[in-house]
């Protein structure tokens, strides 16, 4: 009995952490160029909020896939009428701006301002933005200045189905580079401007892009560089990226650089052959090291 009731007992722990661990977990991040903070007294917690102008967008790094939810809320200033409303522009990775409306919103009755003399928060209004694998830069700024707007930002990872991927070369015109990490040789391309990345593919499936800036000893701090990817010469999209060196990748053959930390995007591939262009945007920047990957099942290339 005491055998059947301690299995039963490690049954249901196995369950209780399965489940704990299969919850979703949710965090608030802070524009990274925001130091302008409101709270408020919600519930009896202080909720942080962050000022979005129009000036100016609010920006957000984050690493998917996931949703990211936009919690807004506007501000009644004092003898200010029955109902207020805004527009929120927002992009991804610098592709096409999206636009949020909110309309006909009423002060909070449940919400104050910590600075009283803010005036009173509106009611919150919200949406969501998924987001695939890799890195993600959004942008956030408003329509206009006619009504202040504080938001929250609160993204929840979601699981990564796992997936063999097979690493291929690009055109033949690209330079390989070798890069050692964890004492294995990965071989990378280098691509610039004057050179970019051209791949040419079948799909549908989905291209993975892993990518290192190339520094140089005296260089310090983060570096943010962004890349654009076209087919047919039409911009598909734009990816703003940030990195710091690396501390684990060097090169195999070169003392003189330091490959950045890799930072990766998605290329949601349709159906039929296409032939897309990596460039690099930035003119002060030095030139890029990029890695391509493919899932093994899906695989058929052209080179």
């Amino acid at each position: 009995m005491r055998k059947i009731q301690l299995a039963l007992f490690l049954v249901i722990m196995f369950n209780t952490f399965t489940m704990a661990q299969s919850v979703k977990k949710s965090e608030d991040l802070k524009p990274s160029d925001s130091d302008n903070k409101i709270e408020i007294l919600t519930g009896g917690k202080t909720k942080k909020y962050y000022s979005i102008i129009a000036d100016k967008p609010s920006v957000i790094n984050v690493h998917g896939p996931g949703k990211l939810r936009v919690i807004t809320r506007g501000r009644f200033i004092p003898d200010e009428g029955k109902q207020i409303q805004y527009k929120i522009l927002y992009s991804v990775d610098g592709g096409e701006q999206k636009i949020f409306k909110a309309n006909g919103v009423e002060r909070s009755t449940e919400s104050t301002y910590i600075l009283s003399s803010l005036g009173v928060p509106a009611q919150l209004e919200s949406f969501e933005i998924k987001l695939g694998r890799g890195s993600h830069v959004i942008e956030f700024k408003l329509k206009d200045s006619n009504t202040d707007v504080g938001a929250r930002f609160i993204f929840s990872k979601s699981s990564v189905k796992r997936q063999d991927w097979v690493e291929y070369s690009p055109k033949s015109n690209s330079e390989p580079v070798d890069l050692v990490t964890k004492e294995e040789i990965v071989t990378y391309y280098r691509f610039s401007q004057e050179k970019p990345l051209e791949i040419e593919v079948t799909g549908p499936c989905e291209l993975e892009v892993l990518s290192r800036i190339e520094n140089h000893y005296q260089m310090k701090g983060r570096i943010n560089y962004r890349l654009q990817v076209t087919e047919n010469s039409i911009v598909i999209n734009t990816y703003q990226l940030s990195s710091t060196r690396s501390d684990l990748t060097v090169y195999k053959n070169n003392e003189k650089l330091i490959p950045g930390k890799a930072c990766t995007f998605e290329i949601n591939i349709p159906k039929g052959k296409h032939k897309y262009t990596i460039t690099p945007l930035d003119q002060d920047k030095s030139t890029i090291l990029g890695r391509l990957l493919l899932p093994k099942k899906k695989v058929k290339l052209k080179n």
